[in-house]
């Protein structure tokens, strides 16, 4: 891990796992060491398994018995565990969602740190970040190492279906087209509204004399239309 004091962490994650195991408790390891197991980069330090609603108590029972201490907080999609000072979410409901077995199926088998476990795929890592913006939480900068590091990795047009209801999601996803991350739109989908073509580098295809066509200023189409003349001037009318 590149993060100093992760190694303490990584312990902490390979007993919770280990004791899943034992238990036959089905889970799912997430957040920011899941970003870590496919290769990414993440802003965060976390560790967070998912787990489906109906073993939660079962979990709890096997992490207090191994020596965790548990911890009921008042948000109702999560139970969090205690290794010392160290603190692991067991998330039932992310992004108000429960955790079923499709979600565990969503998975690719990796080593952490020699211990190999199922770790969520790239992709639903990143409709659950894009989905937990809204308007009370919405740091962009912590979706995009996710975004950059795994972008390979990543099913971007599913990113773009599952995630087609949230303006927020529109928006970041709108930024990694503008920062030649990620085109917003790939072959065979149609543009963003508005998009002068379907990537960046792509030439404008309407002549320049066609009607209702936008003059293009500095590569960009002028929105409302065409700029009026200045002060002063007539337009030059061209027989």
């Amino acid at each position: 891990m590149e993060h100093s004091g992760d190694e303490t962490l990584l312990a902490t994650l390979k007993r919770v796992a280990a004791v899943l195991k034992q238990s036959e408790i089905p889970f799912a390891l997430g957040g920011s060491f899941a970003v870590y197991a496919h290769g990414g980069h993440s802003s965060d330090h976390d560790v967070d398994f998912l787990i489906r609603g109906q073993d939660v108590e079962r979990a709890l029972k096997a992490l207090v018995a191994a020596g965790f201490t548990a911890e009921r907080p008042p948000e109702d999609w999560l139970v969090k565990v205690w290794d010392g000072d160290r603190l692991v979410d067991l998330i039932h409901r992310p992004i108000e969602t429960p955790v079923t077995d499709e979600t565990l199926h969503d998975t690719v088998i990796r080593p952490v740190d020699a211990i190999h476990m199922p770790v969520l795929s790239a992709t639903r890592l990143m409709v659950h970040k894009l989905l937990s913006f809204s308007q009370h939480y919405c740091d962009f900068a912590r979706a995009l190492p996710l975004a950059r590091s795994l972008r390979e990795q990543i099913n971007w047009e599913r990113v773009r279906r599952e995630t087609a209801h949230s303006p927020y999601a529109e928006a970041f996803l709108v930024l990694l087209d503008r920062l030649d991350v990620v085109p917003y739109a790939v072959a065979g989908e149609n543009p963003r509204p508005g998009d002068r073509s379907g990537h960046a580098d792509e030439p404008s295809t309407a002549p320049a004399s066609s009607p209702g066509a936008a003059p293009r200023i500095g590569g960009a189409s002028r929105i409302g239309g065409a700029s009026p003349p200045r002060g002063g001037e007539e337009e030059e009318v061209v027989a």
